[in-house]
C-alpha cells in the first residue's frame, strides 16, 4: 500500500499472523499509509507460516520507490518471526525498528538500541498483557509499549474471532486510530 502524495519515507514491512490471509490486515494498516504517508508491504508468508518463509527483508523492500527508512513489524507469530529478522545482523536493509502487534519477541534484542514500538490488547487472551510484560525484557530499555484498551487478539486484523482470545470492546475504527496514532508518534 503506497501513499497517493505526501510520502513519509518510511515504510513497514508486515508478517501476518500463523494462517491469516494478508488482506486481512489491509484495513488496519490503511491509517498509516492515507495519514501518515507510510509505504505498507503486508508479506504472504509461505505455507501461511511466517516461520516457514526463508525470504530476506530484502525480497520485500527491493524495487519499492520513495522509502528512507525500513520499520519490520508483524502481529502474533508474524511479530516473531519480524523479532528474528531484526535481530539477525546481516539484515538487509537493516531495520530502522521493529512494530509488534500483539506480539513478543524470542529473540534477544536487549543489548542494541533498535526502536521498539509494542503494541497490545488489554483484551488479548493470546500474546496477554502478562506474557508481553513477561517477555519485555528481551526488547530494549527504551522500548515503548502501548495497550489498546479494549483490542483483542483479533483485533489487529480483521478475519473473525479466534479460539482462546478475549472478547475486544473497541471498535475496528478505534483500533485502526489507535495502531495510526501510535505509529505516528514512533517514527515521528
Amino acid at each position: 500500500m503506497s501513499p497517493t502524495e505526501d510520502a513519509s519515507g518510511d515504510g513497514l514491512v508486515f508478517i501476518p499472523g500463523a494462517r491469516v490471509t494478508p488482506s486481512a490486515y489491509f484495513a488496519k494498516l490503511s491509517g498509516l499509509v492515507a495519514e501518515t504517508g507510510a509505504t505498507v508491504v503486508i508479506t504472504k508468508p509461505t505455507l501461511n507460516l511466517a516461520f516457514f518463509d526463508t525470504r530476506p527483508l530484502s525480497a520485500f523492500t527491493d524495487g519499492v520507490e520513495g522509502v528512507d527508512d525500513w520499520y519490520v513489524g508483524g502481529h502474533s507469530l508474524g511479530g516473531v518471526k519480524a523479532c528474528m529478522l531484526a535481530a539477525d545482523p546481516g539484515t538487509d536493509p537493516e531495520p530502522a525498528g521493529l512494530v509488534l502487534f500483539g506480539s513478543y519477541c524470542a529473540s534477544d534484542l536487549s543489548g542494541g538500541d533498535l526502536p521498539v514500538l509494542s503494541l497490545s490488547g488489554s483484551e488479548d487472551g493470546l500474546s496477554t498483557p502478562t506474557k508481553i510484560e513477561g517477555a519485555a525484557h528481551l526488547l530494549p530499555a527504551s522500548a515503548e509499549f502501548v495497550e489498546i484498551e479494549g483490542a483483542s487478539h483479533a483485533s489487529f486484523g480483521d478475519y473473525g474471532p479466534q479460539p482462546g482470545d478475549g472478547t475486544a470492546t473497541a471498535t475496528d475504527d478505534e483500533v485502526r486510530e489507535a495502531i495510526t496514532a501510535a505509529w505516528a508518534e514512533f517514527t515521528e
